[in-house]
C-alpha cells in the first residue's frame, strides 16, 4: 500500500524516497560517525514524502536507532513520513531500545497522522502458499502398479 500511494503522489509531481528503514539507518548512522548528519538530514528534505519500509525489523542499538529518531523529530510538523510495520505501536520498544524514545518517536508519528491498519493476510505468503499447493499438485505420484502419474 504504502508503494501504491508513493506512485500515485509520483504521478501527481511529488518527489517520494521509498527505501528500506533499516538500510536508511545505515546511512544515516555512517553520516553521523562522520559527522554530516545534519548534512544528511538535510539532503533528505528535497522529498515531500519518505516512505520507510519494514520499520520494526530494525533492532539496532541506541546508536543506530537514535538516528531513525533524529530523521522523525527533523521531518516531524515540516515534510511527510509513510511508515510501514507489521508490528502495533505496543511492539515498538524492539525497536527503540529506550522506552522514552520509543515514545517520543510515536509521539511524533501520531501527531497529525492517518493510520492504517491492515490485519489482512501477506500477499507475500498467500502467493507462496499458493504456489507451494501447484507445485504439490504437479508431483509425480506412484499408483502402486509401478506407474508413475501427474497429478492434475
Amino acid at each position: 500500500m504504502g508503494s501504491a500511494i508513493g506512485h500515485a503522489l509520483i504521478d501527481a509531481g511529488y518527489r517520494v524516497l521509498c527505501t528500506r528503514t533499516s538500510e536508511l539507518v545505515q546511512k544515516l548512522q555512517v553520516a553521523r560517525k562522520s559527522l554530516q548528519l545534519p548534512s544528511a538530514l538535510a539532503k533528505l528534505d528535497r522529498f515531500d514524502l519518505i516512505i520507510l519500509d519494514d520499520l520494526s525489523y530494525v533492532r539496532k542499538d541506541q546508536a543506530e536507532t537514535s538516528v531513525l529518531f533524529e530523521l522523525i523529530a527533523e521531518r516531524y510538523e515540516r515534510k511527510s513520513l509513510l511508515i510501514t510495520a507489521n508490528q502495533p505501536f505496543s511492539g515498538w520498544n524492539d525497536v527503540f531500545p529506550d522506552p522514552g524514545m520509543t515514545v517520543a518517536a510515536i509521539d511524533r508519528l501520531v501527531h497529525h497522522s492517518t493510520i492504517f491498519e491492515l490485519n489482512v493476510e501477506s500477499y507475500r505468503r498467500r502467493n507462496a502458499t499458493d504456489r507451494q499447493k501447484e507445485r504439490r499438485r504437479q508431483l509425480p505420484t506412484d499408483d502402486h502398479n509401478g506407474a508413475t502419474t501427474i497429478a492434475n
